[in-house]
């Protein structure tokens, strides 16, 4: 499998993956009643259904009778799926289940296997609560890469972290550094000395700054950037103020104009060529990819109608999906054999459709409901396209989802849809 396929396979997984979890998170159980279970790879698929015995019997003295008996049938539900299993899958599986609120004193009974996660799972876990327990899936779902940023200027410093595709700005100081002009009385050469102090003073102050939110993480970290106006950027890197590991671990230092907030966005944006791998500028390529053909080019599609069909031709070469999209997408065939396609939030209810070639309804029970994202994944697989997904935590990223519905794609020959 090349590269490309395997970076393909990981963000659809990843993406199957947020969804499931997005759903666990919105159950609530009465009580302590919903069961989550991370079995690692080297787990025993006997010592696991051993375990969830004896949890069954000893949930017999729990004195709730409503809460014993949706125990007990979550349990009983999960043992029955580790009967499919002789071993857990490549890098473990995590079992959830248990008896849900549904409104109105009524509760419905839900199981979920998640596979094969985007990394192993060091230890055993059996929980059991109000919720699941979906934390260590989130933060290995989580966006990787870790940077510190730190932007300055004789004025203004700023630090903060670049995480994943996401800028957190953290700390700001402003320093008390005189401007070049001398007040009257004083000596040149004194005035001169105080600036220089006064630099120096706030050049630690920086650091110590830098310091105390980046040494914790170092270990972590997979560098840091420094930006600001010569010289004093190099001033700062040159004369060693940071912590020796972190100056150790400094990739580069880059021009900026800004110093504040703004300033660690343009760090970010200086740095393309040190951080051409991480995620971030992976989804600025590709949005600036798609700009450019949506301005001066041919070869841009957006929204789904038509990325859909440019999708079914096989004209698209890239499909750009947010990652903030969540819709369902319902196929509607009429009695004719007219077929239409409708895009609904994934919490709304399949509405009945009125065909628009022959006025004919077509009811909720004939129509076919899938998720938005899927739909447009299996067509892109089939025509061998790319399909790649955006954040939304960059302005050009915000764009596609507001914009242009989540949903674009970069041609591969002119169609003039």
């Amino acid at each position: 499998m090349s590269q490309q396929e395997e970076e393909a396979q990981s963000d659809r997984q990843k993406y199957e993956f947020k969804k499931v979890i997005e759903d666990l998170k919105e159950y609530k159980g009465s009580g302590t009643q919903l069961v989550s279970i991370y079995v690692p790879e080297d787990r025993q698929i006997s010592d696991v259904v051993a375990h969830v015995t004896q949890e069954h019997s000893e949930a017999s003295n729990i004195k709730s009778k409503q809460t014993r008996t949706a125990v007990q049938d979550a349990l009983t539900s999960i043992k029955d799926r580790l009967r499919y299993y002789k071993t857990p899958p490549e890098n473990g599986m995590v079992l959830f289940s248990g008896a849900i609120d549904t409104g109105g004193g009524q509760t419905d009974m839900v199981t979920k296997v998640l596979e094969n996660p985007p990394e192993p799972f060091q230890s055993f876990v059996y929980h059991c609560d109000s919720e699941f327990l979906t934390e260590p899936l989130e933060e290995m779902l989580g966006e990787k890469g870790l940077y510190g940023l730190v932007v300055l200027d004789r004025r203004e410093a700023n630090v903060g972290w670049l995480k994943g595709k996401r800028v957190e700005p953290v700390k700001s100081a402003s320093s008390l550094v005189p401007g070049k002009q001398r007040k009257g009385g004083q000596s040149a050469q004194r005035f001169h000395r105080l600036r220089l102090e006064a630099i120096d003073n706030f050049y630690q102050e920086v650091a110590e700054m830098a310091n105390e939110l980046f040494v914790p993480k170092r270990h972590d970290m997979d560098g840091v950037l420094v930006g600001g106006p010569s010289p004093t950027k190099d001033e700062f890197l040159d004369g060693e103020y940071l912590h020796h590991e972190l100056q150790d671990q400094v990739l580069g230092k880059f021009d900026v104009s800004y110093t504040d907030e703004s300033g660690l966005y343009d760090l970010v944006d200086a740095a393309q060529d040190v951080l051409a791998e991480t995620e971030v500028m992976k989804d600025k390529r590709q949005m600036e990819d798609f700009f450019k053909q949506l301005h001066d080019g041919d070869l841009a599609t957006y929204g789904f109608e038509a990325t859909r069909k440019n999708l079914v031709m096989g004209s698209v070469d890239r499909l750009l999906i947010s990652e903030d999209v969540r819709r369902d997408v319902v196929t509607y065939t009429c009695p004719n054999g007219h077929e239409e396609r409708e895009v609904i939030d994934r919490r709304t209810e399949t509405p009945d459709h009125t065909c628009g070639e022959c006025g004919e309804t077509v009811s909720t029970d004939e129509a076919e409901r899938e998720d938005l994202i899927e739909h447009l994944m299996a067509i892109a697989d089939q025509r061998g396209t790319e399909t790649k997904f955006i954040s939304t935590d960059f302005e050009k990223g915000e764009q596609l989802y507001t914009a242009f519905g989540g949903i674009a794609g970069i041609l591969r020959y002119e169609t003039g849809i």
